[in-house]
């Protein structure tokens, strides 16, 4: 008789771990799927997203204190220029071709900040496809990918960069408290579906909670 509780016992041991491997499987499928999804769905988001801004982008000489503060006087003089020279109301292809078309002034606004603070480093700026990591500006974060670029490169480009959105604007309003403008995100959202605008305005990182190792072991043990 004992031998045949045993027996039992070991059965439906097996039939538990079958149970719960089986319970592992389905769980990693359907990450591995949802994951999958998810990587494509932020891969299409920032192809379009890449189509519809213009990211700002500026290298300083280097990361001395100096040039991290003459980075920041360039940047401003840019930005002032712009938005003080360059039409409202264009879109983002509007806003790429006119940017295109000014960067020997974009230049020449650069140089007389360098040359003003006494440096002789040469500057130069261009509009190009540039590499850009994953990056917030306040509460909208664009995905890692390739994107068109205002990339200003003072001396030698060694320094720590600086980055911005000049369309729409999501350059910050305070710095300090990654504030950016509500017009600018106004913009964003109506070049974008709601599902990527949803996707840029909320933490999107995939994360498997892998807890079925302990569940595992505290079934079988029974």
């Amino acid at each position: 008789m004992e031998h045949i509780y045993f027996e039992a016992g070991r059965v439906r041991r097996a039939n538990r771990i079958i149970w719960i491997l089986s319970l592992i499987i389905a769980a990693l499928i359907t990450g591995a799927v949802s994951w999958k999804m998810n990587v494509m769905a932020q891969t299409r988001t920032q192809e379009h997203l890449a189509e519809e801004v213009l990211r700002f982008h500026v290298l300083a000489n280097s990361d001395s204190t100096s040039d991290q503060n003459l980075k920041m006087q360039v940047k401003e003089a840019v930005i002032s220029y712009l938005e003080k020279q360059m039409p409202e109301e264009m879109n983002a292809e509007d806003t790429k071709a006119w940017v295109r078309q000014h960067t020997d002034e974009l230049e020449r606004v650069s140089m007389e900040v360098v040359e003003k603070k006494g440096y002789g480093y040469p500057v130069s700026a261009a509009v190009t496809t540039c590499y850009f990591p994953r990056k917030s500006y306040g509460d909208v974060t664009f995905p890692a990918g390739n994107y068109t670029a205002l990339r200003v490169e003072i001396g030698a480009a060694k320094g720590r960069n600086w980055w911005c959105v000049l369309y729409p604007n999501l350059c910050f309003l305070d710095a300090v408290n990654a504030v950016v403008p509500e017009e600018g995100k106004k913009q964003l959202r109506q070049v974008l579906t709601e599902d990527e605008y949803e996707q840029v305005t909320a933490d999107t990182q995939f994360e498997i909670k892998w807890y079925l190792p302990e569940v595992f072991r505290t079934l079988i043990s029974k």
